[in-house]
């Protein structure tokens, strides 16, 4: 995330080279992709963490530091 981006709420996923933005309300891919592994994968996390991502959507829209979110076990 950061600081001030624009709406929808969304988080930016990086593999690689590859990136995408996905929004934090439907889980809906905006832009770009990754390969379907890694999609699985950061689809899964963010369904388990949907309100923290929501949490640091707001920290962020007040230009403070969002908090550290627990990766996949």
């Amino acid at each position: 995330m950061f600081w001030h981006d624009h709406a929808p709420p969304h988080f930016h996923a990086l593999y690689g080279e590859d990136e995408v933005l996905i929004d934090i309300r439907s889980l809906e891919i905006l832009e770009g992709q990754l390969p379907r592994r890694a999609m699985a994968l950061v689809l899964e996390w963010a369904q388990e963490h949907r309100a923290e991502l929501m949490e640091d959507w707001e920290l962020c829209s007040r230009n403070q530091s969002p908090r550290k979110i627990a990766p996949l076990p």
